[in-house]
């Protein structure tokens, strides 16, 4: 194992930087001039590999709420008005047509002109509604955006919250009652309570408390770490269960090894951000586990496979752009705190993965994913409910803040 004690900037090093400062203005780039739906508000329901909008299509919240945070991101990075202008057209499109003014919360999707179409209570859409208005109150100052985000806070808390087990049931109908069908996408299972919800509350709970440090906020925060730690980590293998009774009892079957690497890295800014050493400490720990045992996805080509099937033994073999994107960061914050060059020389060949198969050198953005015969998945949205400007753009936001030299 090749280690060193303190990672520093070498040539490699810096290129590898100088391009991914460069795919983030062309990610950017492109979501300014493909997603805007100038006809009928808002963006785009879907966009094909060919650039083009598919009339009719709805219009997902968790695609709004993405738009708004990485807009409002960049903005807070670069100045740009060119940013700060999409980030408040996600702003007021969220606010005026995704929030429900009977119930409060977050739809699921809207039609294409705006209207209500799925109207339940998804907890990963409130986390993502956190998120995308208290970056876009951190940028902009937006007090109307803040409030907003608190008051979707108290609504989770109020609803979701399981005060006998802890942690927080998936779905409810748009009234706040009782859902049967809890799943967030049809390949998912219908659990009462998933991995990939809980990471994403914290995510929004964490980005939340940084520009508003609520005291049960706090303990909010603290509790999913704790919950991560102890319920949703599997101390054995270091992979994250997906999905769960209310008694926190996994159903087994599935691993993941895109939510893998980035809820390594990711709990661990969470952590972070409660300034606890104790949490932090144990964050670090769990984020060099969580990487190694992702690393067994990780394909000669450099790219990670997407999961394996742990019942039949078998690979879904397909590599979607988002593991890839949350790769990068993985490998990096391993990399940095261990020293292990292996990190540091895995993130490389994933970024000369990425450049070679997941980027679409001719239409733009990264394709949807490669098959196993290294073939784009051509009839995949380039733009669309789940294809979003998220991972990859934080992705490169990560890294620069990373890697870039200090003054």
């Amino acid at each position: 194992m090749t280690k060193k004690n303190h990672p520093v900037a070498d040539v490699k090093q810096e290129q590898f930087l100088a391009e991914i400062c460069g795919e983030l203005d062309l990610i950017l780039g492109y979501w300014s001039r493909y997603s805007i739906d100038t006809e009928k508000g808002g963006f785009a329901g879907k966009v094909n590999n060919a650039n083009k909008q598919i009339p009719g299509a709805a219009k997902g919240t968790v695609l709004n709420s993405r738009i708004l945070w990485t807009f409002s991101a960049a903005y807070s990075r670069s100045g740009n008005p060119a940013h700060l202008a999409l980030a408040e057209r996600a702003f007021h499109y969220t606010r005026d047509h995704c929030n429900d003014p009977v119930h409060g919360g977050l739809f699921w999707s809207l039609d294409a002109a705006g209207n209500p179409l799925d109207t339940h209570k998804q907890i990963y859409a409130q986390s993502f509604g956190i998120y995308g208005m208290s970056e876009y109150y951190r940028a902009t100052g937006s007090a109307e955006a803040l409030e907003m985000a608190i008051a979707w806070f108290r609504l989770v808390e109020q609803h979701s919250l399981d005060t006998q087990h802890g942690g927080y049931i998936d779905a409810f109908s748009r009234d706040w009652s009782f859902l049967e069908d809890k799943r967030l996408s049809a390949k998912d299972d219908n659990a009462v309570k998933t991995m990939n919800t809980h990471l994403h509350i914290i995510e929004g709970y964490a980005n939340l408390y940084a520009v508003w440090p609520d005291p049960l906020l706090r303990i909010r925060i603290r509790e999913l770490l704790t919950i991560f730690n102890e319920k949703i980590l599997n101390k054995q293998t270091g992979h994250l269960e997906l999905f769960f009774d209310e008694h926190w009892t996994p159903e087994p079957g599935v691993i993941s090894y895109g939510h893998d690497i980035e809820a390594g890295w990711l709990l661990q800014s969470c952590a972070e951000s409660l300034r606890d050493k104790n949490l932090i400490a144990v964050s670090k720990s769990n984020a060099i586990r969580i990487t190694e045992a992702a690393m067994e996805g990780f394909d000669t080509d450099g790219g990670l496979w997407y999961e394996l099937d742990t019942k039949a033994n078998q690979l879904v073999k397909e590599k979607h752009w988002w593991p890839q994107a949350e790769a990068l960061v993985g490998l990096c914050n391993a990399w940095q705190l261990s020293g292990d060059t292996r990190y540091q020389e895995a993130m490389y060949r994933n970024w000369l993965f990425i450049k070679k198969y997941i980027r679409d050198p001719e239409q733009g953005e990264w394709y949807w994913g490669i098959k196993s015969d290294h073939n784009p998945m051509e009839d995949r949205d380039k733009i669309g409910f789940w294809k979003c400007p998220y991972h990859n753009s934080r992705a490169c936001m990560e890294i620069i803040r990373r890697l870039s030299p200090r003054s």
